[in-house]
């Protein structure tokens, strides 16, 4: 008997089936492009041991010991690629930091012994909030940029509830906490991180990415005291800062801060601190760093950074950022007035080089240095004496202090939470949970999973 062909439209797909279709045709795309990628990783790894071999100039006995070593570190990585990382890998030790989205613990792998901060983002508050692109940008972003100015990220994986991201752990706190301990940096010091500042930026750049939330909040210190950027769209929940909506409602508001404005530099040095951490631990966050073009929809470019790096270097010097008001209504109106409301306080001696920079950094993006690259940055009489090729290899401008592998006294205290404890019912994984959208999130470093016990030599003191 003939069959008779169906009419495609007499049976329409169901929103169930065509979402099912869409996770079977990710889920394939996904295996083979990460077939492709582990192949161009491995053939990178073994370039870069052939080049090191011939810098080193060893002998072919060397050389073959070498390469045996090599081919038995990658045989390991695969297999060790093949199992599931979870939890129950890491044992939790203390909490480091908490924001709109789920937290940051130090914790300590159970095998190696080694030490991680580990980013907690709850999936739920994610999906609710529309932070799944973000939360998926940087995670691309920490597996792409793998150099000397971004915070490294070894593994990622996830559960029912939450997004794991197993980070390395720098002691030296943030830029933010530094800067809450001090008054004011001298110059030389401030020359120092927003040098080091300058080069960090510019490597995100270079890979093509727009950081967008350059703040103090996300300049983390390792234990030497160089500075490594974080949080391309985390746990402070201040991407949500960049929906242009949000700031719709900021217009809204009567301005409301005229006993601030009439403050003296040391009052308002103190104001600013007294409410700092609680605008950081927010889910609305201040707008005090976001250059103006990033409120308004005619669109940014990278150069919003620099603007970013001008209001930290104006914050270092002077004790408070430019715009800071007791509201983040009056903070974006001052941030969009920005030609009349960027004044240098008389009483607080800031040299005309300094000023001059800032100047530069905090003006219209058409006229914003950083426009003709990064060497244009580099020129200014700011920057006179900075060694730019080997500024990370000199002692740090204020040396940090380190007690052990998992010294955190340079973070701040957080109360435990229950973000780990599984639900009293764990629901059942369904697709219209849109669970989904978090597929090929897992990710897993080959230094992470090939050394073992390695503890750098300058940790080593203290406990064990």
């Amino acid at each position: 008997m003939a069959m008779t062909a169906s009419n495609p439209n007499s049976c329409p797909m169901t929103g169930y089936t065509r979402e099912r279709v869409t996770v079977a045709k990710l889920t394939l795309e996904t295996f083979y492009s990460n077939l492709i990628l582990q192949h161009e990783e491995r053939e990178t790894r073994q370039k870069k041991l052939e080049i090191a071999m011939e810098e080193e100039g060893l002998g072919d006995d060397e050389k073959k010991m070498r390469r045996s070593q090599h081919a038995r570190k990658e045989t390991e990585f695969l297999r060790l690629k093949r199992t599931r990382l979870g939890l129950e890998d890491f044992e939790s030790l203390k909490v480091i930091g908490r924001g709109a989205f789920g937290e940051v613990r130090l914790v300590q792998k159970k095998d190696t012994g080694h030490i991680y901060a580990m980013k907690i983002l709850r999936k739920a508050d994610m999906l609710e909030k529309e932070q799944v692109a973000h939360i998926r940008a940087e995670r691309d972003i920490l597996v792409e940029a793998d150099g000397a100015w971004v915070v490294k990220m070894f593994y990622s994986f996830q559960d029912k509830r939450n997004l794991y991201l197993i980070m390395e752990f720098l002691p030296g706190g943030d830029m933010m906490t530094l800067l809450m301990k001090k008054d004011t940096l001298t110059e030389e010091a401030t020359q120092f991180y927003i040098a080091e500042t300058v080069l960090a930026i510019d490597a995100i750049h270079q890979l093509g990415f727009i950081h967008r939330d350059i703040k103090p909040d996300n300049l983390l210190l390792d234990a030497k005291g160089h500075v490594k950027l974080s949080d391309f769209g985390l746990c402070t929940g201040l991407k949500k800062a960049h929906r242009t909506e949000f700031y719709r409602n900021l217009t809204h508001n009567p301005p409301s801060d005229f006993s601030f404005q009439n403050m003296n530099s040391k009052r308002k040095a103190e104001t600013w601190k007294k409410n700092r951490r609680q605008l950081a631990y927010s889910t609305v966050g201040t707008p005090d760093y976001i250059a103006p073009e990033v409120f308004v929809q005619t669109g940014y470019n990278k150069l919003c950074d620099w603007w970013s790096l001008g209001v930290i270097m104006y914050e270092m010097l002077i004790g408070y950022p430019p715009f800071c008001s007791e509201t983040p209504q009056e903070t974006y109106r001052k941030v969009m007035n920005w030609k009349e409301t960027l004044v240098f306080p008389p009483e607080v001696p800031t040299s005309e080089k300094s000023k001059d920079l800032i100047l530069r950094f905090c003006t219209d993006s058409e006229n914003r240095i950083g426009s003709n690259g990064v060497e244009e940055i580099k020129s200014q009489p700011f920057f006179d004496g900075v060694d730019w090729g080997h500024i990370r290899e000199r002692p740090a401008a204020i040396p940090i202090e380190i007690k052990s592998i998992d010294d955190t006294s340079n973070f701040d205290e957080f109360p435990e939470s229950d973000i780990l404890k599984p639900a009293s019912n764990p629901p059942e994984p369904d697709y219209k949970s849109k669970d989904w959208v978090f597929l090929n999130y897992t990710y897993k470093r080959f230094e992470g999973l090939t050394q073992r016990g390695s503890i750098p030599s300058y940790m080593k003191s203290g406990k064990p």
